[in-house]
This record gives C-alpha cells, sequence and structure tokens, in this order.
C-alpha cells in the first residue's frame, strides 16, 4: 500500500514539475484560441490582422522617431515560446515596438519571441535583396538565452585500481565529450 503511494506521488510531483518547466511565459500568454504560431501560415495571411506568436534570431533593431523596427529571422517555435535552435530558419519578419527600446537589449543574435497583430507587409533589403517581409504590430515580447552545459565522457575509474596511500584519477590520452544547447 506504502509504494502505491510512494509512486503516485512521484508520478503527480514529477508531472507537476514538467507542466511548470514548458508553461509559456506571462508575457507571451493570450486569450485567442486562434492565434497563429507558424510562420508560413502568417505569411500567406500577412494582410489579415490575426493575431500572432513568432519567435528568432533579432537581425538589426532600428529606432525611428515613434517606435522601434526589430527585424527577426524566424526559427519555429515550441509550445512554450521557445525558439528551436536545432531547426533551420524559415524567413525573416519585422516587428514594430511602440517608442523606443534599447538596441544593447534587443542586440543581434539574441533569441527572441514576440506577441502581437499582423499588419501587412513591407518591401526592404536584406543586403542588397528585395524582400517582403511580414510585419507585426508587437503588445509583448520575450527575451531568451542559451546555456551550455558540458558533458565529459571519461574512462571509468574502476579501471584503474588506487596504488599507494592516495587514489587519484589516471586519465591517459584524449576525453571525449559534447556541448548541449538549452533555451532558458
Amino acid at each position: 500500500m506504502n509504494t502505491r503511494i510512494v509512486q503516485f506521488a512521484t508520478v503527480f510531483i514529477s508531472s507537476i514539475f514538467l507542466i511548470a518547466c514548458s508553461s509559456l511565459p506571462e508575457d507571451l500568454k493570450s486569450d485567442n484560441p486562434n492565434i497563429v504560431t507558424d510562420y508560413a501560415a502568417w505569411q500567406q495571411s500577412a494582410n489579415s490582422s490575426d493575431e500572432v506568436r513568432v519567435g528568432g534570431v533579432i537581425a538589426k533593431v532600428t529606432n525611428l522617431e515613434n517606435r522601434t523596427r526589430i527585424e527577426v529571422v524566424n526559427l519555429p517555435i515550441s509550445s512554450s515560446g521557445k525558439p528551436d535552435i536545432k531547426q533551420e530558419p524559415k524567413g525573416r519578419f519585422v516587428g514594430y515596438v511602440d517608442g523606443f527600446a534599447d538596441p544593447v537589449t534587443l542586440s543581434e543574435g539574441r533569441l527572441i519571441t514576440l506577441l502581437g497583430k499582423a499588419d501587412g507587409t513591407e518591401k526592404n533589403k536584406v543586403g542588397e535583396f528585395d524582400y517582403d517581409f511580414p510585419v507585426m504590430a508587437i503588445s509583448n515580447y520575450h527575451l531568451w538565452r542559451i546555456e551550455e552545459r558540458v558533458i565529459v565522457h571519461d574512462t571509468p575509474t574502476h579501471l584503474y585500481p588506487c596504488r599507494g596511500l592516495y587514489c587519484r584519477d589516471i586519465n591517459y590520452g584524449n576525453r571525449s565529450g559534447r556541448v548541449i544547447q538549452e533555451v532558458k
């Protein structure tokens, strides 16, 4: 009987932990059940006034007289709003924030997810190439950071027995490992 209670409690606590980890940040939540989160779907209906939640990597920030223009290279977003850094970019879009937004905070290369209303398209250039950007009027945004952790694959120490008074870790040859990047 006690093991069933422990098992149930473990499953319950684990599920609450997972739900908390994958929830959408408050600044990206919307009451609209028909919010567009797919870049391709938004690009096809860019002239409508749908509510849109999309994300990616900031490519350029320009402060205009009354608003700030943010150019973003689109990456698909997860249900928690995080841009998927393992996917290839799907295109570019532009968002406008009313007022001043500091270009140091919104620096090039940062991950961002934007929430707002579709606002048509605009023609501009990417380098020398003419590009049609879907445009959105931004109501809110969330900046993300990439955390890296390194996993090193060592040779197990049980293959090298202790000799003498003090045991020490003996590593001969090369070590291998990998870097894991996570969006937080």
